[in-house]
């Protein structure tokens, strides 16, 4: 399993959701470009010391990690976490090789993602909320991922 960032725009949450994927032994895949400096030493910063023990794959666009999915085998699935899926992340079938993606915090994914996308996916909420944080929908799937496939302890 995997978690994908598209374009983040936020570093702190960015950083959060390095720190979930560290802990729970799950790579990540960083789409470019990023609305905030991706050097090493502010990148570092954002990461904390969680960095060294996460596995970070950076793409410059959307269209470089397509090709890397294209030549995993097998191919994994392409799991997006929107607001707009009719599916819950309760009710949806995970593998233990999908790829889940997390949009931008302030505009999510452009249609053509929506499009690219295996299956879509969304956490049940109350009526007239909008959103949770990213890393909090993030922490909240990717959990259930790892219960459905037995992938909890990488």
């Amino acid at each position: 399993m995997r978690l994908a960032l598209y374009q983040p725009d936020i570093p702190q949450n960015t950083g959060t959701m390095l720190r979930l994927a560290a802990c729970l032994g799950v790579a990540v895949d960083l789409i470019g470009p990023a609305g905030f400096d991706m050097s090493d030493r502010s990148f570092r910063r954002a990461g904390l010391d969680y960095l060294d023990r996460v596995e970070v794959a950076r793409h410059e666009s959307f269209e470089q990690f397509l090709e890397r999915l294209a030549a995993a085998r097998p191919t994994p699935r392409l799991v997006l976490l929107s607001t707009h899926a009719d599916a819950t992340h309760i009710g949806h079938a995970f593998r233990a090789d999908d790829v889940l993606l997390v949009g931008r915090e302030s505009a999510g994914v452009p249609e053509h993602v929506h499009a690219r996308a295996d299956a879509r996916v969304r956490i049940p909420m109350r009526e007239g909320l909008r959103s949770l944080n990213v890393a909090v929908a993030a922490a909240m799937v990717l959990g259930e991922a790892l219960r459905q496939t037995g992938g909890f302890g990488g």
